[in-house]
This record gives structure tokens, C-alpha cells and sequence, in this order.
């Protein structure tokens, strides 16, 4: 039986552009992921929303959403993210 893995299998995902995108954005404490999506976003229309909090209180995720206008638009703003020194995760 095929799986939906082996059918996806070598094949690009084909976004329409622009559209809502989605980061959950995952660092130490809340103040400094707050400031680590401004540094990278300015000031870009978004929302950042809580999400979850580790069982220990050591990690915090949070979503942010705004408007990527292509594919490069989307990886930089994740690279720029994934590279913020206070931002732990980006998924």
C-alpha cells in the first residue's frame, strides 16, 4: 500500500503567493522572543500569539503570522529567525 510519504516523495510543495504564513517561534522567556520577531519583522503587520510553555517553564512557543509575498520572503524571514540569538527554535 502507498503511502502519502512515498507519493510526496521528490515533489516540491507548491505555495500560492502571498499568502498567511505561520512561524512557531520557540526561546527562553516570552520578553525576549517578543523582541527578537521585532528585530527581525520591524514593522511588518503581524500577530504574535501565545502558544505553549514547557512542562518545566524553561521554553515558551509562540505563533506569528503575517503576509510573505514570495519564497525567498518566507526563507528569510525563517533563516532570519532560526539565526536571532535569542530564538531557540523556528518550526
Amino acid at each position: 500500500m502507498e503511502t502519502l510519504n512515498d507519493k510526496l516523495k521528490g515533489k516540491k510543495l507548491e505555495i500560492g503567493y502571498p499568502c498567511s504564513w505561520c512561524y512557531k517561534v520557540i526561546a527562553s522567556e516570552k520578553e525576549a522572543l517578543q523582541k527578537a520577531v521585532k528585530d527581525v519583522i520591524d514593522e511588518r503587520e503581524h500577530t504574535l500569539t501565545a502558544s505553549n510553555k514547557s512542562k518545566t517553564g524553561k521554553f515558551i512557543s509562540m505563533n506569528l503570522d503575517l503576509l510573505v509575498h514570495n519564497e525567498d520572503d518566507r526563507q528569510f524571514i525563517f533563516d532570519a529567525l532560526k539565526k536571532h540569538q535569542d530564538i531557540k527554535m523556528v518550526l
